[in-house]
């Protein structure tokens, strides 16, 4: 199991991109964290915006799906999309998303 950090725009962006990745069973779960400040280099300048981060419950193996599914939608030039390791998961919570994802055919 990963977890994968992504950062939106707007609640709207990561509501809509999340239910689409749920729709495919690329990810068992999204967790939605309010508007917070990011503070970032951008085109030579230092940005200051509201962003939206979100949290999704995976399997390793479709991490480059759910990144191509991400890059599709998003509506920035370079979306932050990380994968952290989850090496120690409850056995329950990982066989529910083994469950709700779908395997690599």
């Amino acid at each position: 199991m990963i977890l994968i950090y992504v950062t939106y725009p707007s609640e709207e962006a990561a509501r809509e991109i999340s239910k689409a990745l749920l729709e495919v069973r690329l990810v068992a779960c999204a967790n939605i964290f309010p508007a917070h400040r990011a503070l970032y280099w951008w085109e030579g300048e230092i940005a200051d915006e509201a962003e939206v981060a979100v949290i999704y419950k995976t399997r390793q193996a479709l991490f480059e799906a759910v990144e191509a599914a991400i890059k599709e939608r998003h509506p920035y030039d370079v979306p932050c999309i990380v994968s952290l390791p989850a090496d120690k998961v409850q056995q329950d919570f990982m066989g529910w998303v083994r469950e709700q994802t779908r395997t690599l055919d």
